[in-house]
């Protein structure tokens, strides 16, 4: 069995590092060329500390790739109606090609009511029903970021993956069920377990590539990992660790790493895996939709 190394962990931070520079210079040129800044709007509503950390990274990063950004905070006290006309006011805005709605929402705001009054074309999140609908049938519409950078990543690592067999352990909207779309459309045979899945360590152990995503810390143990399968680990879980001391917590996935490690080929860490790549595929999605909105094609 392959050991724990360097060189069968994926690292996403050096990958979503790439993936800026790339988007970096597609900037520039839209600028040069075409006159075009593509302009990305994030919303939040409320004080929650975790999305409020989310946020404030969307936003440095997309100045710091040329980008327009704007960021507009609503109090907890916001209506839905409130948001709803801001959404209306940035769909309207010429400037802005990419609009993102930080989830989740205080109660009282409809959070599909929200993600469907973003104009599809401007659904830098890949959420609307519009966008589900398209990629769920081959159209070309906004894909999700976190399943657009696993995605990446398992093309750079595999290459062709036709005829693999993928299992996603996750039925979400926002990871599960686009990922194993995207899956699909690699020509993988796809399977979609989940936490109620009858003999889910079986199916784990079938599969050429293991996608985790179910929210469940280290529920995939490392001896359901094939030998030489390739590990995306989308989950991140905070618990605790008494060994750091009292009230200290630390980040796994939804896989065991150190188990699954020693089997995979290749494999994702937490934190450093799928986690930087989603904000990356957020800027890179925002490009594509100014592109898109203008005619333009880099």
């Amino acid at each position: 069995m392959p050991s724990v190394t360097n060189s069968n962990i994926i690292d996403g931070k050096a990958f979503a590092a790439r993936v800026r520079e790339s988007v970096t210079a597609d900037v520039a040129r839209l600028k040069s060329d075409h006159g075009l800044t593509p302009g990305l709007a994030v919303i939040i509503v409320g004080h929650d500390p975790a999305s409020e950390v989310y946020v404030r990274n969307k936003v440095k990063q997309t100045a710091e790739v040329g980008m327009h950004s704007v960021h507009h905070e609503l109090p907890e006290t916001a209506s839905e109606a409130e948001l709803l006309s801001l959404v209306e006011g940035l769909n309207a805005d010429p400037k802005i090609h990419g609009i993102l709605v930080q989830l989740p929402l205080p109660k009282g705001i409809n959070e599909a009511a929200i993600i469907g009054a973003i104009a599809p074309e401007k659904d830098v999140d890949g959420f609307h029903v519009v966008n589900s609908g398209l990629l769920a049938t081959g159209g070309k519409g906004m894909v999700p970021c976190t399943p657009l950078g696993c995605m990446m990543m398992l093309s750079d690592t595999l290459g062709d993956m036709s005829g693999l067999k993928a299992v996603v352990v996750g039925r979400s909207n926002i990871v599960g069920k686009p990922m194993a779309q995207l899956l699909l459309d690699a020509n993988c045979t796809v399977t979609i377990a989940h936490s109620r899945t009858k003999n889910l360590a079986d199916e784990v152990r079938a599969a050429d590539i293991v996608i985790a995503a179910a929210g469940r810390p280290e529920m995939v143990k490392g001896s359901w990992i094939k030998d030489g399968a390739t590990v995306i680990d989308v989950g991140i879980n905070r618990i605790p660790a008494p060994e750091r001391g009292e009230g200290k917590m630390r980040l796994v996935g939804d896989v065991d790493f150190t188990g699954a490690a020693e089997r995979a080929s290749a494999i994702t860490p937490v934190p450093g895996g799928v986690g930087p790549m989603t904000i990356a595929c957020l800027l890179r999605n925002t490009v594509t939709a100014a592109c898109r909105q203008n005619g333009v094609v880099l």
